[in-house]
């Protein structure tokens, strides 16, 4: 069965966005090979701030060429062809998704999405790059209010060039 991993990258003080959704703060590690952790989903799930923020930037249509679920109350079908615009997080629907054949599934933006998914038991793992910034203030990796999850490490890496360290957890279930 196909995992769906949520794979994000957070201030030390715990934002995986700005305080206006930016993410120019996130630095750029060379030792991380990009191509190779895409190659590793063929299936994205985001949310609609995160999705029309990357669209804003020149990208709309399909997150880096992969099968894209958008979930939003307010996007239009219509308007976004490419993509399969969904208006709740259906377990069912994701429960499919994971039957298909295919690689994982990377939920890559919306700390709502990410709270919604992980309380109705589909994330598999939490993979969280840590960037060496205090943004004080911005969107949360687990927004309030928010059950608590239990899990269990499975990898690290330290990045000693920008400081960036990489934690790998599985979702205990």
């Amino acid at each position: 069965m196909r995992r769906i991993r949520y794979a994000v990258a957070t201030s030390l003080d715990g934002f995986i966005a700005g305080p206006r959704g930016e993410a120019d703060w996130i630095t750029i590690d060379p030792d991380i090979d990009f191509n190779s952790i895409i190659a590793e989903f063929d299936t994205i799930l985001v949310g609609s701030r995160t999705y029309t923020g990357m669209a804003a930037d020149g990208r709309p249509g399909k997150l880096f060429n992969m099968r894209t679920f958008v979930f939003s109350r307010t996007l239009q079908q219509r308007d976004y062809p490419e993509v399969t615009v969904l208006p709740d997080t259906s377990a069912d629907l994701l429960s499919a998704l994971r039957k298909e054949a295919g690689k994982d599934i990377w939920l890559f933006g919306g700390g709502l999405l990410f709270r919604s998914l992980l309380e109705a038991g589909l994330v598999d793992t939490v993979e969280v790059a840590v960037i060496p910034i205090l943004l004080g203030n911005g969107i949360p990796l687990f927004p309030a209010p928010a059950k608590s999850a239990s899990l269990r490490l499975t990898g690290h890496r330290l990045y000693p060039k920008t400081g960036t360290v990489s934690l790998e957890y599985a979702v205990v279930k």
